[in-house]
């Protein structure tokens, strides 16, 4: 039996079924070569941390008792929806290190059947952003045929640079020095031809893409617990935001008493401006 949630917004107040719910958005069919629909997946605690820090080890986690099956399945039904998956160096090399389980293919049978039902590839294409250039490549995509870019600035180090070219993988160059920017990154994967883009990079990247306008929806799951800690991640690393920050409500959904003993939200917001983006009309 699949878990029932209780929709707050929009309106009629009426229980709806957690399997499915995000698959009918249909994400991958409202966007275009030209206006690529990109959005974006957070889990935050009430007190605004999506990860904790370990100093020790100069890494980050997620306390697993904030996780919940519920959030990850919706996390997946995104995933099944995406033509590519942008991710980041710091995850490959977590994943590398056997610190971040793996969430660079869809795994469950009935979202591969789904994806070859809708006339999407097997597995999503995976962008890799680094500045450093320096991570391991999982096996898992060699072994899936997923197709792989790596995304860089321009005054990346050259020598990584060939190193990866020379190991067959195309280079985009989408910033002005090393990291990564928002908009260039949108247009070389827009050249691509992808039309649905998943944000899975972290909070630096889904920095980058809102001040850039190129942030169609972001969807929050919100845990009813407060998880404290001196040092922690957040959803957004730079400086004071301005109109770029204002979101619009578009669902609301409550699961209680998941996780045991608090229950959580999961909220999708769109903006206003990528009403325009996400039909594939010129701005």
């Amino acid at each position: 039996m699949h878990s029932k949630l209780l929709r707050f917004y929009p309106g009629p107040y009426k229980k709806v079924s957690l399997k499915g719910l995000y698959l009918n958005h249909q994400l991958h069919k409202r966007g275009t070569a030209a206006f690529p629909f990109v959005y974006a997946n957070f889990l935050s605690s009430l007190d605004g941390r999506i990860a904790l820090e370990d100093a020790a080890h100069q890494s980050t986690y997620i306390p697993k008792h904030i996780t919940t099956g519920s959030d990850f399945s919706l996390f997946m039904e995104l995933h099944a929806q995406a033509d590519c998956l942008i991710t980041h160096g710091g995850y490959m090399r977590a994943l590398g290190e056997g610190r971040l389980g793996n969430i660079l293919q869809v795994k469950n049978k009935e979202l591969v059947e789904w994806r070859r039902n809708q006339g999407l590839k097997p597995q999503p294409a995976v962008i890799i952003a680094s500045a450093s250039l320096n991570f391991p490549v999982h096996e898992s995509l060699k072994k899936h045929a997923q197709d792989v870019y790596i995304a860089t600035g321009k005054n990346a180090d050259p020598e990584r640079i060939v190193y990866w070219q020379d190991l067959g993988y195309p280079i985009l160059f989408t910033g002005e020095d090393l990291m990564v920017q928002g908009a260039p990154l949108i247009d070389a994967l827009s050249g691509l031809s992808y039309k649905s883009i998943y944000l899975i990079a972290g909070p630096q990247m889904l920095d980058t893409v809102i001040r850039d306008k190129q942030l169609s929806e972001l969807y929050l799951t919100i845990t009813h617990q407060l998880i404290g800690g001196k040092d922690f991640r957040t959803l957004l690393t730079g400086a004071e935001l301005g109109s770029e920050g204002n979101l619009i409500l578009e669902e609301m959904h409550y699961e209680q008493d998941s996780p045991t003993g608090s229950g959580q939200f999961f909220i999708l917001f769109g903006l206003e401006r990528s009403k325009i983006r996400s039909v594939g009309e010129q701005p």
